[in-house]
């Protein structure tokens, strides 16, 4: 649409219709990991597309207000909220995940305890392979092992907008920007999640956590990426 996206009818309206109903439709499973995923997801292209700053501002109020009403009408997650801020309080219960995290990380140190030799994968942290994985790779590769996935997922964001900047065209573009903010969000949640930073939510480490079909698509994300890049103006 151009310059057009900017306006209120033909940016903003056409906008919402087309993403409200999908953001709505995951909340209501209820699932607002993938849907707050989603949110941003598509605000991220709006925003390349050079949408209104007023808008962008408003669209987040909306997905904020609207994920605060979702929390409080749902007991598990209002629960979630609750053991976020206070993890220690039921730390048997609610708050045992994120407190077998944190042991991990603690015991891995600066170095880890070597590859194989995690503890807490044993019966003691939940989804050793999917959710918590990274909390794994801190207890086995230490300080130094988590720095790096950090590291190889800033690559991903640094190359990723590079690709989306320089893409040939606008379409090209919005697909690279949508791509990279995809898989970087979903890393950072995911490792946010594992350190106690956001409530425990069901979100994957892409690439790493356990799982075919998601690795296959993210894969074929990539491949989109790399098909972009070959077309890069510089």
């Amino acid at each position: 649409r151009g310059r057009a996206v900017r306006s209120f009818w033909n940016g903003l309206v056409p906008f919402t219709m087309l993403v409200a109903p999908g953001f709505f439709l995951i909340a209501a499973e209820p699932d607002l990991g993938t849907a707050g995923v989603y949110a941003v997801v598509a605000v991220s292209i709006f925003f390349m597309a050079g949408a209104n700053l007023l808008y962008l501002g408003a669209i987040a109020a909306g997905v904020l207000a609207s994920a605060w009403l979702m929390i409080t009408a749902t007991s598990y997650q209002l629960a979630r909220i609750q053991t976020f801020l206070d993890p220690f309080r039921d730390p048997l219960g609610s708050g045992y995940n994120t407190i077998q995290a944190l042991l991990a990380l603690g015991l891995g140190g600066l170095t880890g305890l070597g590859l194989g030799e995690s503890r807490q994968k044993f019966l003691y942290l939940p989804a050793p392979s999917t959710d918590f994985i990274f909390a794994i790779i801190g207890e086995e590769w230490g300080l130094v092992g988590t720095l790096t996935v950090v590291a190889l997922f800033v690559v991903i964001a640094f190359q990723g907008y590079r690709i989306a900047i320089h893409a040939p065209d606008t379409f090209s573009g919005l697909v690279a920007c949508g791509i990279t903010t995809w898989l970087v969000v979903q890393a950072c949640i995911n490792m946010m999640v594992v350190t106690a930073l956001l409530p425990v939510t069901g979100i994957p480490l892409p690439f790493i956590s356990a799982g075919g079909s998601a690795l296959t698509i993210n894969l074929a994300a990539v491949g989109i990426l790399l098909s972009i890049s070959r077309e890069t103006t510089q």
